[in-house]
């Protein structure tokens, strides 16, 4: 070889190495970055995912005293939590800062009132509420209402307190004998307000005020009327009003007597029960926000929840849980529009509990003794306390009370249900609505959506790939393998949208077809099969070897087209001519339009492609000197298939269906058009569902940024992850197995 020639060969071998490790670098570059990015979304995820399971906290921001009088009825603080306000049982109201601007300081006065009369008797308000009710001697009312008025002189946000008289300054009548109220409480909504009373004499009265809005003038003209409480307790402790006007509670001891007012000339006492824990006395019952629910607190420190439980036909109230305290509870102070509270005792621990959740968020002890008053805002981050004169505030730290692991992952008794169930509801037009967050109706839906799509599709999808690798002849399978493989192109929203809205109607209005469809076709293709065996060799011959599909085209459309032309003839003679009232009312199955069966055909559809072209590739790959061997030694086409090319392409086989399945997980768009999309847990075929994908992609848009509501949908995205993640692992595991098992072939 010339020295030239050796030259250029030399050349040419560094240009190589140069290529080959550029390749390598380039390779392991790109791989490291997948693995990257892979560590990104997954931290990520934990990131924004992470502050939902931190614990509540609160920490002293200040502490000043007021001049008072009386003993405090009502302490609150206004919604910009710059004010807070004290109302006395002599009718003092006192202003008050709670957060430093530079102008005002935190304790400082600004404004007083005083409600005039002599006042007998004081209703606090209820959760979410801001009146309050004054109770006199003469048997009269009067509700007030802090008010804040805002403004922006020199572009300054300027806050007023005053306190506003809503339905007028002059009291009304409670009790027309005019006798003192001993006792009270008060509701009221956009046309209605209720007051009802304990008189001197021990006599119940109810006043209820009806608003009618003037046609001329736009004003809202009130009229009122009085009535009388039938069979009230001879002792009575304390009174309770839902704000719906519907029921009233009176408390003696541990005795609490629900009346039913929603007919107001019919007053009448529905039942009485006995409310304490186990060897305990009551201190304390308040309505939880949304008056759906009673707290009831005990002398043990157990606090149990109360609401109405639909048994036999009848709504009673039943004790669904307990709460344990620290010690005997003093105050019960429920927050605004969640359905967490907070406990006092008498040494002045404070405890955070939520009631959905099921957990006691906090304990911490203040330093100065028993409680006075206790009221939390109505952000829930700022919490006033009172003891004697002195006033305390805290910060404090608790944003996602609603979501605990039970919430997530386990049955939970909810207002109004008749027992523990796992829901997923996360969003209401009320602002007491009880959050329902259980993770499982959606993990449920997205494994019945991937199974019914992978019972469609492994089986075409997998012996489709073994009949066109292994019989098919090499002319027609260049033109089936193309055609399948263009099947993932089809964008999603258009196979949702023809599940939706051309698929679904269909199935419904020919049900009967469907399942018979689904019974014959199998039938149908092994009867060809098996017709085709026993022709003479004579009437074979004119197909040629690879074939034979073409031959079932033309019996499946016979099949099919039979299948429907015979469902109404089913319907008529054995479903009463509609099958799906018969399903509902005679076999006692409910059935939805975009129902699983929907779903799986589509989605089947869908994951079809990927698994044949996976498969078929494997089954293509088994060498031919292994099938030549076999067929050599004598074996059969069908043993040769079974027992040495099935066995050789196992691992790309089962690659092919593990990524089916990945693909039909993390399925968005015919989940999201082909189902009703509702979180039910129920594995019929006829039923809809909701996956975690189509949850995602559904209330992301309007969840509230930084919300539970926000954090838990991310934490749906992270256990997809985690599914995807585990189902692909687990696959390439099984994968290398069978890998190292069936290589020496």
């Amino acid at each position: 070889m010339s020295s030239e020639s050796l030259h250029l060969v030399m050349a040419g071998s560094r240009k190589r190495r140069i290529k080959d490790k550029l390749a390598k670098y380039g390779v392991t570059t790109g791989g490291a970055l997948v693995l990257v990015a892979l560590l990104l979304i997954f931290f990520y995820l934990l990131y924004v995912v992470k502050p939902i399971f931190n614990g509540a906290s609160m920490e002293p921001t200040a502490s000043f005293t007021l001049p008072i009088q009386g003993k405090t009825a009502w302490l609150g603080v206004e919604e910009q939590n710059e004010i807070g306000y004290r109302f006395s049982d002599q009718g003092q109201v006192n202003f008050f800062a709670v957060q430093n601007d530079g102008k005002v300081k935190v304790g400082q006065s600004l404004g007083q009132a005083q409600v005039k009369g002599d006042i007998t008797a004081v209703a606090p308000p209820s959760p979410g509420q801001k009146l309050m009710a004054y109770g006199f001697a003469d048997g009269k009312a009067q509700v007030v209402q802090p008010a804040f008025k805002v403004s922006y002189p020199n572009d300054v946000r300027v806050i007023e307190p005053s306190l506003q008289y809503p339905f007028g300054e002059e009291p009304v009548v409670v009790d027309p004998e005019g006798k003192a109220l001993s006792l009270m409480v008060f509701e009221a909504t956009k046309d209605k307000m209720a007051t009802a009373a304990v008189t001197a004499d021990g006599r119940g009265v109810m006043m209820v005020m009806s608003g009618e809005e003037n046609f001329l003038s736009g004003e809202v003209e009130w009229s009122a009327q009085n009535y009388s409480i039938p069979s009230l307790p001879r002792h009575v402790d304390q009174m309770l009003l839902t704000p719906n006007l519907r029921i009233l509670f009176v408390r003696e001891g541990n005795r609490l007597s629900v009346y039913d007012i929603h007919n107001l000339n019919d007053i009448s006492l529905r039942n009485v029960l006995e409310i304490n824990a186990p060897d305990a006395n009551v201190t304390r019952v308040e309505l939880l926000s949304g008056a759906s629910s009673l707290l009831v607190g005990n002398d043990n420190g157990v606090i149990s929840q109360w609401f109405e439980v639909a048994r036999d036909g009848k709504r009673q109230f039943t004790q669904i849980r307990d709460f344990k305290g620290d010690g005997a509870v003093a105050q019960l102070t429920p927050e605004h529009f969640r359905k967490g509270f907070i406990s006092a005792d008498k040494s002045g621990t404070i405890s955070f509990f939520h009631a959905t959740g099921e957990t006691k968020l906090l304990s911490e002890k203040v330093e100065g003794g028993a409680l006075s008053a206790l009221a939390i805002s109505p952000r829930h981050n700022v919490l006033l306390m009172q003891q004697g004169d002195a006033f305390k505030l805290f910060a404090v730290e608790n944003e996602h009370p609603e979501v605990t692991w039970s919430a997530l992952w386990q049955q939970v008794w909810y207002e109004g249900y008749p027992e523990p169930q796992y829901v997923w509801q996360s969003t209401s037009a009320s602002n007491d609505f009880e959050a329902k967050l259980s993770l499982v109706p959606l993990v449920f839906g997205t494994l019945k959506a991937s199974f019914y799509a992978m019972v469609f599709a492994v089986p075409l999808g997998v012996a489709g790939a073994i009949y066109t690798a292994y019989f098919m002849s090499a002319g027609l399978r260049k033109y089936v393998k193309p055609t399948v493989e263009i099947m993932a192109a089809l964008p999603t929203v258009i196979l949702g949208f023809l599940a939706g809205l051309w698929l679904a109607p269909i199935i419904e209005g020919a049900l009967p077809g469907v399942v018979l469809l689904l019974i014959l076709l199998p039938m149908g293709m092994l009867l060809t099969a098996l017709v085709w065996n026993y022709l003479p060799e004579r009437g074979k011959s004119w197909l040629p070897e690879g074939w034979h599909a073409i031959l079932l085209i033309p019996v499946l459309l016979l099949i099919g087209w039979g299948a429907f032309a015979v469902s109404p003839l089913i319907e008529n003679a054995f479903m009463h001519g509609d099958s799906r009232i018969w399903l509902t009312h005679d076999m006692g199955i409910k059935f939805d339009q975009r129902n699983s069966l929907v779903v799986g055909i589509a989605m089947g559809f869908a994951v079809i492609p990927t698994i044949f072209s996976i498969a078929e590739d494997a089954v293509f790959s088994v060498p031919k000197h292994l099938t030549q061997g076999s067929l050599a030694l004598g074996a059969t086409p069908w043993q040769t298939l079974s027992r040495v090319v099935i066995l050789t392409a196992s691992p790309g086989i089962f690659s092919a269906v593990m990524m089916g399945l990945g693909r039909a997980v993390g399925e968005t768009m015919i989940v999201l058009m082909a189902t009703g999309n509702t979180p039910i847990m129920d594995f019929s075929m006829f039923q809809g569902l909701r996956t975690l994908a189509a949850n995602i992609a559904v209330e992301m848009p309007e969840s509230e940024v930084g919300s539970s509501h926000y954090r838990v949908l991310f934490l749906a995205a992270f256990v997809l992850f985690v599914f995807t993640f585990l189902f692909n692992t687990l696959a390439e595991f099984i994968r290398q197995r069978l890998r190292e098992k069936y290589s020496s072939l």
